[in-house]
């Protein structure tokens, strides 16, 4: 994937905001030729690169060679609390093979390399840009931000989706971590909004759905490509985007079956 030269002087520069890729490659490619990045665009990702589709190594090595911005999923959390210290962790190993992981190890020829490890252990756990806070899954709103670990921005759901009010006062969250048709009221490849943030994770990896998401937010656009039929398609914020009631979120906290880790 080659950036398109700028040749309009009046264009601004894009950020390009891109969901939960979990190793899908090929749609990843055909999502960019949609967007045709120009030189002076920015690409951020979510995390979640890798697990579940079969070409991990492949989104990986895209990022790092082209020095795209990225934080921590928590697919790279469960990696590296697994394999990423100096003895093997079991638990966490089952946890994250049965997570989408044992594809990412066969795209890896069964052996991660150091340098990978390395950068995954340096992803930041979120991403200010200002006006736009990037983080994978979102905040425990009961806590500080510099009280907050991993634990909490790579898994968070309900409590944080629940919110009635934002978390920061003057800037956005945009989130991956839980696929927007598990809201209610939210179909398939449609992004949700909920009270000072957007979830742009759309499932690229579910039968369900098959879409992977960019978001153009200064632009007010949306671009996604399905890794089923092979489509891509162009779509005005508005009509992409289904408000969320926090209160019914809250309510199905309630319910003892909920966590925080499922649907990871």
């Amino acid at each position: 994937m080659f950036f398109r030269k700028n040749t309009d002087r009046d264009a601004r520069p894009r950020r390009l905001i891109i969901g939960d890729v979990h190793g899908h490659f090929d749609t990843l490619m055909r999502l960019l030729d949609k967007i045709a990045p120009r030189e002076s665009d920015r690409l951020y990702f979510l995390g979640d690169l890798i697990d579940r589709g079969e070409k991990s190594k492949e989104v990986v090595d895209f990022v790092i060679e082209n020095d795209h911005s990225c934080i921590l999923g928590n697919h790279e959390h469960m990696l590296l609390k697994a394999i990423g210290e100096e003895e093997v962790s079991e638990h966490w190993l089952q946890n994250w093979l049965h997570s989408g992981g044992a594809e990412t190890l066969i795209g890896y020829d069964n052996q991660i390399p150091e340098e990978h490890l390395a950068w995954f252990k340096a992803l930041p756990n979120y991403l200010d840009l200002g006006d736009i806070w990037l983080v994978h899954a979102g905040v425990d709103p009961r806590v500080p931000i510099q009280q907050q670990t991993s634990d909490q921005f790579c898994w968070i759901r309900d409590r944080f989706h629940a919110i009635t009010k934002p978390y920061f006062p003057d800037k956005l969250m945009i989130t991956g971590h839980t696929v927007t048709f598990t809201f209610p009221g939210v179909k398939p490849g449609k992004i949700a909004r909920g009270i000072g943030w957007i979830g742009i994770e759309t499932g690229a990896y579910h039968p369900k759905s098959g879409w992977l998401t960019a978001l153009d937010l200064g632009n007010q656009k949306v671009y996604q490509a399905n890794v089923l039929d092979k489509k891509c398609r162009v779509l005005p914020l508005d009509r992409a985007i289904v408000d969320i009631d926090p209160g019914q979120i809250a309510a199905r906290m309630k319910k003892p079956s909920r966590s925080d880790r499922e649907q990871e």
